[in-house]
């Protein structure tokens, strides 16, 4: 296996379709294997690395009833902590979002905020709402990925939350495009969520403030 990314929580690998579920099987493959935590103790970390493996593929799932591209979970397996899913052919949003010309960005971060609302409306939060776990392919479609901070959350918080830390992976990622990306991502967003998404956008302008007044030294950053 080939390691794609290693993270806090787990490491992805990609994988050949043959040889991790099929030996007739053509392409590649992405093997999401949840790592141990040697601080936790062993029955404690086991269930929650089997829980967190279980919820993500459910969100996964989820999200693509509710009319959000992901990718095709092929195996769950609950002994292993692993999830192989489909391998998704692109560029990450965060490598091309800023070379897009005006148009063609406006066009793509109102996709992303319609994407967000579907989220939203099926009762899902995404958890780690960046452009880095957004795939455009060729034909023009935004792969949501990585659910491994996703939860079922409708409420008016959750979804002030998410909102909010998808402005601020732009404001860190894409600092020279912000405001007008993410006009386009909360114009995308109310329509396609419709009734409602004006008391989210106020929520998210709500915990922007809060922020803005805790003394730097009692804040908490996870």
């Amino acid at each position: 296996m080939s390691l794609m990314k290693k993270g806090a929580e787990a490491n992805l690998y990609l994988e050949p379709f043959a040889r991790a579920l099929h030996r007739a099987g053509e392409g590649k493959l992405v093997v999401k294997h949840r790592i141990s935590k040697r601080y936790r103790t062993p029955e404690i970390d086991e269930q929650l690395r089997e829980s967190r493996t279980a919820l993500e593929a459910k969100l996964f799932s989820d999200a693509k009833r509710a009319s959000v591209p992901t990718p095709v979970i092929y195996e769950v397996d609950r002994v292993g902590m692993r999830l192989v899913m489909e391998f998704i052919e692109g560029k990450q949003v965060k490598l091309v979002l800023d070379k897009l010309s005006r148009n063609a960005r406006r066009r793509l971060c109102e996709l992303i905020g319609r994407q967000v609302a579907r989220l939203h409306r099926a009762g899902i939060v995404h958890g780690d709402l960046t452009t880095s776990n957004m795939i455009l392919t060729r034909e023009g479609k935004v792969y949501f990925v990585d659910f491994g901070l996703g939860e079922y959350n409708p409420s008016l918080e959750a979804r002030g939350v998410d909102l909010h830390l998808l402005k601020r992976a732009l404001q860190s990622i894409h600092f020279r495009v912000t405001d007008e990306a993410y006009r386009a991502v909360l114009a995308g967003y109310q329509r396609e969520f419709g009734r409602g998404a004006g008391e989210v956008i106020k929520r998210v302008e709500e915990i922007e403030h809060r922020g803005r007044y805790v003394a730097k030294e009692d804040r908490t950053w996870r």
